[in-house]
């Protein structure tokens, strides 16, 4: 028994088609930029005018230098130009405290929307997706891929202008010093050029191997806390352990092999630098000695070059972060891109109906998973409301498949599924689920309080509404048994609570959102006899005038149904009440065998 791990890329090419391009890549971000153009403006002004201003200092420092070759520097000239530096100095510690607010700011508001954006989208999307992508995945995407973008957006957008106008800055003051000295200084650029074009093209492929390396972790590490209990009874901590462990060693690897590009293009830019300043110190002291150029105007060259330096190596830097940007906002781009198997937003979406006798009625409905190679429902004909309408069959017989269909969490074709009447494809989805309300075979519950939970789906509840739900649902005596009651923290997935408490817990929660409609898909299987028919005397009580679908295979809980149906193979083979379907040899066998284990 192994904690999950599934593949995140197969499913997600499959789905959301080939690489965006560039274009589509910058449509996604192209209205966060255009929001905050103020901003960003005001923060690159900011930035330029710091470049410009550093390359004051070089002047002054030249002023200086020649003053004092010539013997004319005066005492007073000196201190006048170590003002202007010192000047110069607080000026620019300013700009830069303000064009670092102002666009480092930018990339962490960037990073907020497209968060935010990620996870409504998410949250938008239907049961197919979640069979396509796995937890993991969806949270590297929502940690790593994000910070990479903002990296991206941030620094490395500030690397980029910094590098470009201090160059060309620079450029140009060396340029008015000396061209031919210049064009030596610049002799090894090309190097520069075609190792960072190479290493690049490398860099995309390797940051998406780790980034697929993460997701595949961060899933085998939640997939193993989520049945950790489940490890501990087969003792397969030591095993969990390997396989985290291997898992691991894969993410360094696939890091290492990133850390060796980055590696690479760093010292590259250093060393195309500091070869262009030997070749300065050799034929521009050629230079000074012929009298071509002043030593001051030496000295300003290397300070130049110096500043030249740095835009040569955040080049490097620049191609790592655009490229490890670009290749976590095609991932971004990617799932943005998923759109939900079962369609909404149609031209003929029309309003929900009133309230008409029956709620659901399926006509010849046949549904098979993406993933089957036979029909889960076939022709299958049911009413379903107004009344208890319990509902038995064999495993697999196809009432969890019947309940996901009902709340619309796979397509149906048209004509197959009606609520109201009125074929469920010509209905907005979230119309329908206001509707409903569902307990599952395994109820969630969350890490909050006893009182937060069965409030779930209705935040505004009192605390007499959220009582009389857990009365009705057979659970405020437990409630009450804990320290600080309905104020208890029931932890993480209700480890604090038993089966049976789990699952009316759920119940009570779906009671409290009291909608027309009520689904329990096999939610009291853990729950003893004499707690289920309080259970069930609170339903009925609760529930007059609304449609209930139970689904069980306790003869105890069926047999208060209005109308019982009998599934097999995906098909209805029989209905009645519990009386009349004794002659059925399925119900029947359940019946004595359920009556011998009494």
């Amino acid at each position: 028994m192994t904690a999950p791990v599934a593949g995140t890329e197969t499913g997600q090419d499959a789905a959301g088609g080939g690489e965006a391009s560039h274009a589509s890549l910058l449509r996604l971000l192209a209205p966060i930029f255009r929001s905050h153009w103020p901003r960003l403006l005001v923060g690159f002004l900011a930035l330029v005018a710091v470049d410009f201003l550093q390359l004051l200092i070089p002047r002054f420092v030249k002023s200086a230098v020649d003053g004092l070759a010539a013997q004319t520097a005066t005492p007073a000239r000196l201190i006048e130009l170590s003002l202007a530096v010192l000047a110069v100095a607080v000026i620019v510690a300013g700009l830069r405290f303000v064009w670092r607010y102002l666009i480092i700011g930018f990339s962490r508001i960037l990073e907020k929307k497209l968060r935010d954006r990620l996870f409504n989208h998410v949250l938008r999307m239907d049961q197919p997706f979640f069979e396509r992508w796995t937890i993991g995945d969806l949270m590297a995407h929502a940690s790593n891929d994000l910070a990479t973008i903002q990296m991206a957006c941030g620094m490395g957008l500030v690397a980029a202008v910094d590098s470009l106008v201090m160059s060309a800055a620079a450029l140009g003051f060396m340029l008015a010093i000396s061209v031919k000295l210049t064009l030596i200084a610049l002799l090894p650029m090309p190097l520069l050029i075609v190792c960072t074009r190479v290493l690049s093209g490398r860099l995309h492929h390797r940051f998406n191997l780790v980034q697929e390396q993460f997701a595949l972790l961060t899933e085998f590490a939640r997939a193993t806390l989520v049945s950790v209990r489940l490890i501990k009874a087969y003792t397969l901590e030591r095993f969990q352990e390997e396989r985290f462990r291997s898992l691991g060693a894969a993410y360094v690897r696939s890091n290492l092999k990133v850390a060796a590009i980055q590696g690479l293009l760093f010292p590259i830019a250093t060393l195309v630098g500091n070869i262009g300043m030997l070749l300065l110190l050799y034929y521009g002291g050629i230079l000074v000695i012929d009298d071509h150029i002043t030593i001051g105007a030496f000295v300003a060259f290397v300070s130049y070059l110096y500043m030249l330096i740095w835009p040569m190596m955040a080049l490097g830097w620049v191609a790592n972060l655009s490229q490890r940007g670009i290749t976590s906002l095609r991932r971004i781009h990617r799932l943005l891109a998923q759109r939900p198997v079962v369609e909404t937003g149609r031209a003929e979406i029309q309003p929900l109906p009133a309230a008409v006798p029956t709620v659901y009625a399926c006509r010849k409905l046949t549904f098979t998973y993406p993933s089957g190679n036979r029909p889960a429902l076939a022709g299958l004909d049911l009413d379903i409301g107004p009344g208890l309408v319990g509902m038995t069959g064999r495993t697999g017989s196809g009432k969890s498949t019947l309940c996901k269909l009902l709340l619309r969490m796979y397509p149906v074709a048209d004509g197959m599924l009606f609520f109201r009447g009125v074929d469920v494809n010509r209905l907005g989805q979230a119309a329908i689920r206001d509707c409903i309300a569902y307990v599952g075979q395994e109820p969630v519950v969350f890490a909050d309080t006893v009182a937060a939970n069965i409030a779930f789906g209705r935040p505004e509840a009192t605390m007499a509404e959220i009582e009389a739900a857990a009365q009705a649902a057979a659970i405020d005596a437990d409630i009450r048994g804990f320290a600080e009651g309905y104020r208890a923290v029931i932890g993480e997935r209700g480890v604090k609570l038993s089966g049976g408490q789990r699952q009316r817990l759920a119940l009570a929660r779906a009671l409290l959102c009291d909608r027309p409609m009520l689904i329990i898909d096999d939610a009291l299987s853990a729950i003893d006899v004499e707690t289920e028919q309080q259970v069930l005397r609170g339903l009925l009580d609760h529930l007059h005038g609304k449609s209930v679908l139970l689904i069980s295979h306790r003869i105890n809980v069926l047999r208060h149904a209005d109308r019982i149906v009998i599934l097999d193979g995906g098909r209805l083979v029989d209905e009645g009440r519990h009386e009349t379907l004794l002659t059925n040899p399925l119900y029947r066998a359940m019946a004595e065998k359920q009556q011998n284990h009494a």
